[in-house]
């Protein structure tokens, strides 16, 4: 499926019954050769909207899978950049391919953030308020709606005042799309599949709503501002195809 690397169908219908743990678990040696990794123009997009802001000095990647993020902050933390998922597999892979940095002097005498991995759960994260910005890509369709508050109040808990918590969404497809159709097909079997098989695979992508979220940022204490990413247009109707949303915590400027 997808590219001579990527997992066969077969594979892909294990997964799909496995729990979302274990079935990234079984992802994570083909995950990166599938359209479900945060392609490179989202995450460059993303780094140039956040450049400006920063330069941070402790960063953490929710839900970060193989690492896609990890390279992000990178570029724009001084100090450390951490990553937290809940599959040991997926985090094996980034550690594999991202590797782990000690700190030290580069060019410029600016320093290489060290880098950590992390398993845990993102609705009870293993850490205090020690964090700049936390960004996270193509996580959240495997929270509910109900799980929003819980969700955003664990990233509020591990920012500073003044942190941010930054991450792209994707203008909904229009009816008139076969994108609007195959995720809605697509969410339908998921939603049947999660009635009738234990344990359940949380995986929707139609369930995350930019006003919910909004409304639900807000209610965890944050300011919440969205920002365009102009590399990607505009729809017909005028409004950007992608967007950046960035929530700050309330209480001052995070320190670089």
């Amino acid at each position: 499926m997808f590219t001579p690397h990527g997992p066969t169908l077969r594979e892909l219908a294990v997964q799909a019954l496995s729990s979302v743990e274990h079935g990234y678990d079984l992802l994570a040696p083909k995950f990166d050769h599938t359209p479900f990794r945060t392609p490179d123009a989202i995450l460059d997009a993303v780094a140039r909207a956040l450049g400006p802001v920063g330069p941070f000095g402790h960063g953490l990647d929710l839900c970060c899978g193989t690492g896609a993020g990890m390279e992000v902050l990178r570029e724009l933390c001084t100090q450390s950049v951490t990553g937290v998922d809940i599959s040991a597999g997926m985090l094996t892979v980034g550690r594999g391919r991202v590797g782990a940095t000690s700190g030290g002097p580069r060019l410029g005498e600016t320093q290489v953030p060290r880098v950590s991995w992390v398993r845990g759960d993102a609705r009870a994260l293993p850490f205090g308020s020690v964090f700049d910005v936390v960004v996270s890509f193509g996580a959240f369709g495997h929270f509910l709606p109900r799980e929003l508050p819980g969700l955003f109040g664990q990233v509020h808990s591990v920012l500073r005042p003044g942190g941010r918590f930054a991450f792209p969404v994707v203008a909904p497809a229009p009816p008139s799309s076969p994108w609007y159709w195959a995720l809605l097909a697509f969410d339908t079997a998921m939603r049947v599949r999660n009635a009738v098989w234990r344990p359940p695979f949380v995986m929707y992508y139609r369930a995350f709503r930019l006003g919910d979220v909004r409304r639900e940022l807000r209610r965890a204490g944050f300011t919440v501002e969205l920002r365009e990413l102009p590399e990607f247009g505009r729809r017909r109707d005028g409004s950007p195809r992608c967007r950046l949303v960035v929530a700050t915590r309330e209480g001052g400027a995070a320190p670089a």
